[in-house]
């Protein structure tokens, strides 16, 4: 069960499936990729309706921290992607947004510890509201180097939006409230704090694969070799 409370609202999204998206159990008895995607998924994590949910609520807050002020989002490619235009259409501020690829995973399912960035941000930086937009935040490291490389650009200020924070020993998808930033490392907005697993879905990939999934799953290990 996923729980999300923003103001007076509470939605509820059980989550039953065990292998697809569509209540249908099918069967990958090979190592490496299925032909049906969904037959790689070992638990929906984030239902779809869970995501937009919560996606529109983060928007929201957004709009409401940045009113009057002149907002730029930076979307971490390409994982971000899909976050980067639901987001963007749920804040109804005159905002710009651009991107920056950003990596630390290549084809593996763990940090590699080398973080690569390429695409220059074309949009202007210096003096501007910069919030950057990450499908997820792991060891960290991507996040950081994000950080000290926009950083140096003058930006008025820099925060970051989280999808997902991944935290190690939580059970289950938790639905965060956006905190406010502790230290510079922290993302001021996140969407959810999911456990230690191989997730992919909604942006996030496995060697490029499963980003069009429209929930956030947990990988079947072996898909990876895990």
């Amino acid at each position: 069960m996923l729980y999300y409370n923003a103001g007076q609202q509470a939605i509820y999204a059980m989550i039953s499936v065990n292998r697809r998206g569509d209540g249908v159990t099918a069967h990958n008895d090979g190592a490496g990729p299925s032909s049906d995607m969904r037959d790689d998924i070992a638990e929906v994590l984030i239902a779809e309706a869970a995501l937009q949910a919560r996606v529109a609520a983060l928007g929201a807050e957004i709009a409401r921290d940045y009113a009057g002020q002149d907002l730029l989002l930076i979307g971490a490619l390409r994982g971000a992607l899909i976050f980067l235009a639901d987001l963007a259409r749920q804040i109804p501020l005159a905002l710009e947004f651009d991107t920056i690829t950003a990596s630390s995973y290549g084809a593996a399912t763990m940090s590699s510890g080398a973080v690569t960035l390429s695409g220059a941000v074309r949009a202007p930086i210096a003096g501007r509201h910069v919030l950057i937009v990450e499908d997820i935040v792991d060891t960290g490291l991507t996040l950081r180097h994000l950080l000290d490389h926009l950083g140096s650009q003058s930006p008025a200020s820099l925060r970051v939006c989280a999808l997902l924070v991944k935290d190690r020993g939580v059970g289950g998808a938790t639905a965060a409230d956006g905190a406010t930033a502790s230290d510079l490392y922290t993302p001021a907005y996140v969407g959810f704090h999911v456990p230690d697993h191989f997730v992919v879905g909604y942006g996030l990939d496995y060697d490029q694969r499963y980003r069009n999934l429209p929930y956030i799953g947990i990988l079947k290990p072996e898909v990876y070799g895990g």
